[in-house]
């Protein structure tokens, strides 16, 4: 007999995350993420921007995807849920270990024994990135705090600005890089390109790459020692001249100087009374006025998808039904 399903749960999409409250857990959590980020790194081929380095969000976390190691792979998922991390191999070894009760140091060196205990050895650099406090990961004593209803609500936005994201997306036919969450930063951010080529921006090799072609990118990041608090960011580069003079949807969003971006703090979005519509009027806005004004060949790059028609009835007149044997 079928069982019915159960339906989803009443939750807020787009929930409180004040940076002041929860700083500490999002140190320890960004720390112990970057060590799937570094796996990544270390394991998959470069690919054009950095776009291997990335984590995707799955329905409880986020993942690392099949990472592959001698003929076979494995996978590292933090289950932001149910606060675990779960190590799982294509040669049936699997390993759960908790989130959240020890110190980043701890946490790195089970973390990587887990590893070595199914045959996988990765070299990686365990100095974070992106970060003033660089010490590094086995010697990381000091972070450790971890609020598990904080990092419930972070992965709650994150899944809803990934489907803004994903949606503002969609109408872009151009280049354009997957929707997913780049953990030097704790951004979750998505980039449509020009098709031209530009010079490189001065920095180490990450940004000598993502910058070798002109570029839109708007996403999502908890907040920083230079923003401290949660906002959309949306930035050009090169930049064109008056980009920043502009004014975008909501009237929230500034430009800021300091970090060459407009902002639209988190909150502007989550008390507005259509929360997704307000957002993607934010990518929507930024971007007509980036590729405006540096002369985009829209037409090209917006071109319309071809879709099938919908359907009213099992098949259209003009298509016949299959025959029955």
């Amino acid at each position: 007999m079928a069982t019915l399903a159960r339906p989803p749960p009443l939750i807020d999409p787009w929930p409180p995350l004040e940076l002041a409250g929860w700083k500490d857990t999002r140190d320890t959590l960004q720390r112990c993420l970057q060590i799937a980020g570094k796996l990544r790194i270390a394991l998959t081929p470069p690919t054009n921007h950095w776009w291997n380095a990335g984590l995707q969000l799955t329905a409880r976390g986020l993942t690392t995807l099949a990472l592959p190691w001698r003929g076979g792979a494995f996978e590292l998922a933090f289950d932001l849920i149910d606060h675990e991390v779960v190590l799982q191999t294509s040669w049936d070894d699997r390993h759960i270990h908790a989130l959240g009760g020890q110190t980043v140091a701890d946490f790195y060196r089970e973390l990587l024994a887990a590893l070595r205990a199914m045959g996988v050895e990765p070299e990686i650099w365990d100095v974070p990135v992106e970060v003033t406090d660089r010490t590094p990961l086995h010697a990381d004593t000091h972070h450790a705090a971890y609020d598990p209803d904080a990092v419930r609500r972070f992965f709650q936005v994150l899944l809803s600005v990934h489907n803004v994201l994903d949606r503002f997306r969609a109408g872009f036919t151009g280049k354009a890089s997957p929707v997913q969450f780049y953990w030097g930063g704790c951004d979750l951010s998505v980039s449509l390109y020009s098709g031209r080529g530009a010079p490189p921006r001065e920095g180490d090799a990450i940004l000598r790459e993502s910058s070798t072609e002109e570029y839109f990118s708007v996403g999502f990041w908890p907040g920083d020692e230079r923003y401290p608090d949660a906002a959309f960011f949306a930035y050009c580069s090169p930049e064109p001249e008056e980009f920043r003079d502009g004014n975008l949807a909501p009237a929230a969003a500034t430009y800021e100087p300091r970090l060459g971006e407009f902002i639209l703090p988190y909150q502007a979005v989550r008390q507005s009374p259509d929360p997704d519509k307000t957002l993607l009027s934010f990518c929507e806005s930024a971007y007509h006025r980036a590729a405006s004004l540096a002369r985009w060949d829209r037409a090209k790059l917006e071109r319309p998808l071809i879709l099938p028609k919908p359907r009213s009835r099992p098949f259209d007149a003009e298509e016949p039904a299959p025959q029955g044997g």
